[in-house]
């Protein structure tokens, strides 16, 4: 009697489990339709929308500090000068300002791989400087986030500073750009741990658990944000233009914290700003603004649009006219006029905004809305528009054509059927933009705001997710897939 009725009510709690899931799925179902169904009425390219794996509740464990590993390894820096120091380069706009020319077509002879490097899977780009690469990894095997340290001249690896932490597969682990300065690199990994080490030695200065210490939720799909270095402000006296040191922006997102500025040399907050509205975490990164003649930084968080004073982490400005539901990837486009331009993935479309003095306090600043297009006219899932001659240039998500638009919100011209890049990476290099599709195919284009004109096309990776951003110093294209990474040779002459 007693086994039936343990069997009956292990039957009946299957049943009550099995309706609840269903129920979950049924959701899932819908919500995932809703957005078909959506993107499809407004156009015949609706953008396939990836919905974000649920993350399992943490188990309450002692918190145990994480140490990591230096190793040296056999690699000699390069004697190439040129520097591609943060995300999207040193000025943060994704445009090669070199002088050394590129080859404009392909012939016969297409350009010289000098080097490749299987990588951990992942999205991650490079940051370059005094000829050294740096390289957020995930080392698959041992289960830790990887910074490596590689010559630019063959890939060979000059340090590895390690970490453990388990990352399961969630469509690619690291994803983000180191930031470095002569003296420091910092990076960001996927589970948001800081690290700050010394830039030539790869010896670590110090460490910071963003979830653990600030109470940061993890975005999905992993941690996206990328770390900025820049020179300290002086608070010693009056004239705030000297500097000290170097600190790295970093944007926590936690319930007390939004963004804070640490001192790279002791690991010690610099400045905060407070989190009153519980904006969380989100793939984007910070972006320097000035504000007439004020230094500012711009972030977009999940809940808004915030603007600080690069003095102390002030609020200068919100706003809640620019949020997306599910994933903000692009970073801040800062133009001309106080205007910024935001743009994302999920049918979001874009919104143009600037930023205006308030009246109704005292040297304050408040943010106007001066247009919103739809997905169908300008949106962007991943990457970060670039602005060049008075004109907005990027991958329109709902066809996956690259596009150039006026400030105004016009479409310009697009590169049509024939001319389509998934969700890749772009830079602008000697007046042609360089395209990377999902599958490995390079593509230049001028950077004409008239038309759309091919220059060449090039088969350079055999992966797939090709969606890391790029690099280049000195003609050398630092660009990858998923699993591999390789150093092209773009110069004119060899």
């Amino acid at each position: 009697m007693r086994a039936q009725t343990i069997i009956r009510f292990s039957t009946v709690l299957t049943v009550i489990l099995l309706i609840v899931s269903g129920i979950g799925l049924t959701v899932g179902l819908i919500r995932l339709l809703v957005f078909q169904f959506n993107g499809a009425s407004q156009n015949s390219f609706a953008a396939v929308i990836r919905i974000p794996t649920q993350k399992s509740v943490a188990e309450s464990k002692p918190y145990i500090p994480i140490k990591g590993e230096l190793i040296s390894g056999t690699g000699i820096s390069s004697s190439i000068s040129g520097t591609w120091s943060n995300f999207r380069g040193d000025r943060h706009d994704a445009i090669y300002a070199e002088t050394v020319k590129l080859k404009k077509e392909i012939t016969n002879k297409k350009p010289t791989q000098l080097w490749g490097l299987p990588l951990g899977e992942g999205f991650a780009g490079a940051a370059v400087r005094n000829g050294r690469v740096y390289l957020l990894d995930y080392d698959m095997e041992h289960f830790r986030d990887a910074l490596r340290c590689l010559s630019l001249d063959d890939g060979k690896e000059i340090w590895q500073f390690s970490y453990p932490v388990r990352v399961k597969k969630n469509h690619g682990m690291s994803r983000t750009v180191p930031s470095v300065t002569d003296k420091y690199c910092v990076s960001l990994g996927p589970k948001c741990h800081v690290l700050c080490v010394d830039a030539i030695t790869g010896t670590e200065k110090w460490f910071i658990d963003l979830q653990h210490d600030y109470g940061t939720t993890e975005p999905e799909w992993y941690a996206g944000q990328c770390p900025l270095i820049v020179p300290s402000p002086n608070h010693s006296g009056s004239d705030h233009s000297k500097t000290v040191s170097d600190a790295v922006v970093l944007a926590p997102a936690g319930p007390e914290v939004l963004l804070m500025m640490v001192d790279c040399a002791t690991g010690k907050e610099i400045w905060r700003t407070p989190n009153p509205l519980g904006w969380t975490m989100t793939h984007s990164s910070i972006i320097p603004m000035d504000l007439e003649g004020r230094k500012t930084f711009v972030y977009f968080g999940k809940g808004g649009v915030v603007g600080v004073d690069a003095l102390d982490g002030k609020i200068l400005w919100s706003t809640t006219d620019w949020q997306i539901e599910i994933a903000t990837c692009p970073s801040p486009v800062i133009l001309p006029d106080n205007r910024i331009f935001c743009c994302g993935g999920y049918l979001s479309g874009s919104v143009m905004l600037q930023i205006v003095a308030d009246s109704s306090q005292r040297g304050g600043y408040k943010s106007t809305t001066l247009y919103r297009l739809k997905d169908a006219q300008f949106g962007s899932e991943q990457q970060t528009p670039i602005f060049f001659d008075n004109h907005l240039f990027g991958i329109r998500q709902r066809d996956k054509e690259f596009v150039c638009l006026d400030l105004d919100g016009h479409v310009v011209w697009h590169s049509g059927a024939k001319g389509r890049f998934g969700s890749g990476p772009y830079i602008l290099a000697d007046g042609m933009f360089l395209i990377l599709d999902d599958n490995g195919k390079l593509t230049a284009c001028s950077a004409s705001i008239t038309n759309y004109q091919m220059l060449f096309e090039l088969e350079v990776l055999e992966g797939h997710g090709c969606w890391a951003p790029m690099a280049m110093v000195d003609g050398r294209l630092l660009l990858r897939d998923q699993l591999f990474m390789i150093c092209l040779d773009l110069r004119e002459h060899e």
